[in-house]
């Protein structure tokens, strides 16, 4: 399968915020909102046009956090992809810059990267089938 015929991005995984105060951003975010997020943020659940189930992960991390960096930017998009692997190797050949070593969890593996910008992304290949 040649770079062009890899499947990329499949969806939005979660969207990852900095706060100086995470907890009343929470408390906002529930009272205005409707947002019921818990100290680790919120899972949005929905089904895929198949009938798979699904989550975006929506989190507000304290200001002084390192999980976003090398980026100085005060947020991080996570996007749902298929085959983690095949995609960071074909975008390290592309001259993309890769961010640490992928991980996997039993929800997932994960790498990251940076766009042109400077934003680090994070790629997430969940373990359940609604990519």
């Amino acid at each position: 399968m040649s770079n062009k015929d890899l499947k990329r991005v499949t969806g939005l995984g979660g969207f990852f915020f900095k706060s100086e105060d995470p907890k009343a951003m929470n408390e906002w975010y529930a009272t205005h909102l409707g947002i019921p997020a818990g100290p680790y943020g919120w899972s949005f659940e929905w089904k895929d046009a198949e009938g798979n189930d699904g989550t975006t992960q929506w989190s507000i991390f304290d200001a002084k956090t390192n999980y976003l960096e090398p980026s100085d930017k005060p947020f991080m998009i996570n996007y749902r992809v298929h085959n983690l692997e095949a995609l960071l190797a074909a975008l390290q050949e592309e001259g993309v810059t890769i961010v640490g070593e992928m991980q996997s969890y039993d929800y997932g593996k994960f790498g990251w990267i940076l766009d042109p910008e400077g934003n680090k992304i994070e790629l997430w290949e969940p373990v359940d089938s609604a990519l």
